[in-house]
């Protein structure tokens, strides 16, 4: 159904749904009610049938089972359907426009996904004697090599396996550089209210006391604040840039000289380099380490879980406390994998492995393809039209929603509101139900902490002006319905194959064993 960005809107369709009469199945047309694998099979039985196992003396010991294990049998067909129906019921970025703010989801090129089923990178194995995988190293050594390039730093530790893990591994960095300068003394590390909120927990992780840096009324570090605070005991800066209101840190250049002047380091979180990459290098700003997510800038696949992947560039200071393993390319050009730190190598200051192996294989294959088939004019472009399709929201929105940092000028790659103007008694969570309703998946919520029913939407730089447009109108019409209390946003979605749940109580009482509920009674 196309919606007109000038405001008209078809009749609003619950009221024909609503009218229906319900189905026997509970199926509606072709979004078909799916039960639960417990309920499509049973426990009774199995899908496939298996000779009984010879008699044998076990070896588990007091592990052995005794008692059945309660998996549904389903026969293949059933197998399969249930599946595809689950997989009908869930959003994907091959559906629409996935506007979550901070988590950059956007279209991944099947020309990576091709590249990286070839045979030699898909069969890959981490065992292989090296002379059998020059062609896998030498493209994690080309990666790195962009990575360094586009980020003018003078390192690169390849292995870190998503964002979180890349910071821990810039922050193990920064602790064996200060215990190699004896300055283990150093336990404070300075988070902004504007970082991401795995900053502060990697930091604690690592051993460090996090002390909280305010933000200012226009949204961004207060620098003056942040510099204050600085001592003798301050290890490290951890700082997001562009920072999760979406903005520009300008006076990075400025933090990151009074840091190193007191003898500390700056971490600067690269989740949001997907606004920068090709016109700001984070080396020339005083960064000394940054993880970069290549599952959010460089377009590897992002959700589920994984697989991510999260290099982490490193200043020359800490280059040579960096991890364990990376590649080195000889003067012949063979590529050897270094491991194991001995002493008459130039690496004796590592801190050590963070992984059994050497990182995300296919990953680095698609982010490769995805950098060079765009090319450093298209990676420029890439920043340019994530910021433009961003404020193009942000502009969009004007007079419908409030901005509270609309005022400080451009926003970067994600466009942040917040719940201000709503009745009493609607907030953020009723906007978010309602856009399911239209389609979308919603932004991100209550995120970042500084703003009151924060919104924080950010469309990418795949997405077509046709396709904001829809998304545009379909967000006004939510909050418009919002500010003039339609009661109906409350038990929102309504065509979801879920209404409104109570996720507080979900969180709190989580249901995690599925229990027969005709055995249990004649168990009774």
């Amino acid at each position: 159904m196309s919606i007109n960005p000038a405001g008209w809107r078809p009749e609003r369709p619950e009221t024909a749904a609503n009218a229906a009469p319900a189905t026997v199945t509970g199926n509606r047309a072709l979004m078909l009610e799916e039960p639960l694998i417990f309920e499509v099979g049973s426990t009774l039985t199995t899908g496939v049938d298996l000779a009984e196992p010879p008699a044998g003396k076990p070896r588990l010991g007091t592990l052995e089972r005794t008692t059945a294990i309660g998996l549904p049998g389903l026969s293949e067909p059933e197998a399969m359907r249930h599946y595809t129906r689950l997989s009908r019921q869930n959003y994907a970025i091959d559906l629409g426009l996935f506007p979550l703010g901070s988590c950059t989801m956007k279209h991944n090129p099947r020309l990576n996904e091709k590249i990286a089923r070839l045979p030699g990178f898909a069969d890959v194995h981490p065992l292989q004697p090296v002379d059998t995988v020059q062609g896998a190293l030498g493209v994690i050594q080309e990666l790195a090599v962009w990575l360094i390039t586009l980020t003018g730093m003078h390192g690169v530790a390849m292995s870190p396996k998503a964002g979180a893990h890349g910071e821990l591994c810039g922050i193990l960095a920064i602790k064996a550089a200060l215990e190699a300068k004896g300055e283990g003394h150093r336990k404070v590390i300075l988070v902004p209210e504007s970082a991401h909120g795995t900053n502060p927990a990697t930091a604690a992780f690592a051993g460090y006391t996090v002390e909280n840096i305010p933000a200012t009324d226009a949204g961004r570090v207060d620098s003056a604040a942040l510099i204050a605070r600085l001592g003798p005991d301050v290890a490290a800066v951890m700082i997001t840039n562009p920072n999760t209101c979406g903005l520009f840190e300008r006076d990075m250049k400025t933090i990151s000289d009074a840091v190193h002047a007191v003898g500390a380091f700056v971490y600067c979180d690269g989740a949001n380099f997907n606004a920068i990459v090709g016109k700001v290098r984070p080396g020339d700003l005083g960064i000394d380490a940054m993880h970069i997510n290549l599952h959010k800038t460089f377009s590897t696949p992002h959700g589920g879980g994984g697989p991510g992947s999260g290099p982490v560039v490193l200043s020359e200071a800490l280059s040579p406390f960096g991890p364990l393993p990376f590649v080195a390319k000889h003067a012949d050009g063979h590529f050897a994998l270094v491991e194991e730190e001995t002493a008459g190598d130039d690496h004796p200051q590592s801190f050590g492995r963070m992984v059994a192996f050497h990182g995300q294989m296919g990953m680095f294959t698609r982010a490769l393809t995805y950098i060079l088939s765009h090319g450093a004019d298209g990676l420029k472009q890439v920043a340019e039209d994530a910021v433009l399709n961003a404020n193009y929201i942000l502009r969009s929105l004007e007079g419908t929603l409030s901005a509270p940092f609309a005022a400080s000028g451009p926003c970067m790659h994600e466009a942040l509101f917040s719940d201000d103007g709503f009745p009493e008694g609607f907030s953020t969570l009723d906007v978010a139900k309602g856009l399911i309703d239209e389609g979308f998946h919603p932004m991100t919520v209550y995120f970042p902490l500084v703003v009151h029913g924060a919104m924080l939407v950010e469309p990418t730089e795949t997405e077509s002006k046709a396709g904001i447009d829809q998304f545009v109108a379909a967000l006004r019409s939510v909050a418009e319905r919002a500010k003039t209390g339609d009661i109906s946003l409350k038990t929102a979605p309504h065509f979801a194959p879920r209404s409104r749940l109570d996720e507080t109580q979900a969180a709190r009482k989580p249901v995690l064993v599925w229990k027969d509920a005709a055995l249990a009674q004649a168990a009774e």
